[in-house]
């Protein structure tokens, strides 16, 4: 069986330091280890439309920043092919038939859909295509054949919900497709990294983010504003970890190696949170170390962005070329589905 592997994000905004860590930092190393067939990374357009069908330029807008956002980070496009949702029809064919497939209360059981729902207040006003996004979400990733699926751990129920229609498909029509599997990333951390503002998750519209393309000093802003334990009020006070967000970001991106270059009184992340604990270590040290860090990480992201954005045009012919791929990739399954389905009608044609 070929690896093929699939991602993607929605462009209602840059990327930040959540889809980093979250699900960026995995594409590189798979990129770098090169054990795959294929490698596709979706601009999810079309689902973006799903809840700002009334502001389709923020979307179009966003298509840019978003690839440039994933070539800044080291996404190679010789290695990956990155394409735009939209530009593949098949999906949406796809997803009508896969609609057929599926309860309206399995929609409503899926615990992704109703924190999205909760998040975006819509109540009763639910867009119809917002509610069929997972199926949507499992077109996509089944039109490639994907087998591997790196995200987050809030997306788990969008891969299993994928999983159940492949399966529900394989049971009625034939098998047709391969059941993908989920990849997380190794640090339990990054699975979801939480807003500046100690909100449960890093979101664009919660205004709560550090993005890729931040510069230095907007970044040390927001890590100086952000969430740490509010009954820390003296630097001889003892503090919270938990849920203070300065150490949740220290737990996703903080290697041993800091210590030595940043904070070299310290042996490790536990010899600090320790300290912490017991009092006697203020917030803005802590804080000033995180900034040390992300600024590490964030320098080159920011310096190839700058020359990426001096040629954007050959980044949409890319995109645009992709895209061709990509459709020819989908038709070749979507073909596979109508014959095992019994609507490949250009047989009968053949015959006469």
């Amino acid at each position: 069986m070929e690896k093929i592997i699939l991602t993607g994000d929605r462009p209602t905004g840059n990327l930040h330091i959540g889809h980093f860590v979250g699900s960026i930092a995995n594409r590189l190393r798979l990129q770098k280890d090169g054990n795959f067939d294929k490698f596709y990374i979706m601009i999810a357009d079309t689902q973006a439309l799903t809840d700002n069908a009334d502001n389709v330029d923020k979307v179009k807008n966003n298509i840019i920043q978003v690839a440039i956002d994933y070539l800044s980070a080291g996404i190679d496009p010789n290695k990956v092919t990155i394409f735009i949702q939209s530009q593949v029809p098949q999906l949406a064919e796809m997803t009508m038939y896969f609609m057929n497939l599926v309860t309206l209360s399995r929609l409503n059981r899926n615990p992704t859909v109703k924190d999205e729902i909760k998040l975006r207040g819509f109540a009763s006003s639910i867009p119809v295509g917002f509610m069929c996004y997972p199926i949507s979400q499992a077109a996509d990733i089944l039109a490639f054949g994907s087998t591997i699926v790196p995200v987050g751990d809030d997306q788990l129920p969008m891969i299993e919900q994928t999983r159940e229609i492949a399966r529900t498909f394989n049971n009625t029509y034939g098998e047709v497709f391969a059941l993908p599997q989920p990849l997380l990333p190794d640090n339990k951390a990054c699975t979801r990294l939480v807003g500046t503002d100690g909100g449960l998750k890093m979101s664009k519209s919660a205004g709560n983010c550090i993005f890729l393309k931040d510069e230095s000093e907007v970044v040390k802003q927001k890590i100086m504003n952000a969430y740490t334990d509010p009954n820390h009020i003296k630097v001889s006070d003892p503090g919270r970890v938990e849920g203070n967000v300065v150490f949740s970001y220290l737990d996703a991106f903080c290697q041993k190696e800091h210590f030595a270059r940043f904070l070299p009184e310290y042996e490790s992340l536990d010899a600090l949170k320790n300290h912490y604990r017991q009092g006697g270590l203020g917030d803005v040290k802590i804080k000033l170390f995180l900034n040390n860090i992300l600024q590490e990480i964030l320098q080159p992201i920011r310096e190839r962005r700058k020359e990426l954005e001096k040629n954007v045009d050959k980044i949409y012919e890319m995109l645009f070329e992709n895209g061709k791929k990509a459709s020819q990739a989908a038709a070749e399954t979507l073909e596979k589905m109508k014959e095992a389905m019994g609507l490949n009608y250009s047989k009968f044609l053949s015959k006469k």
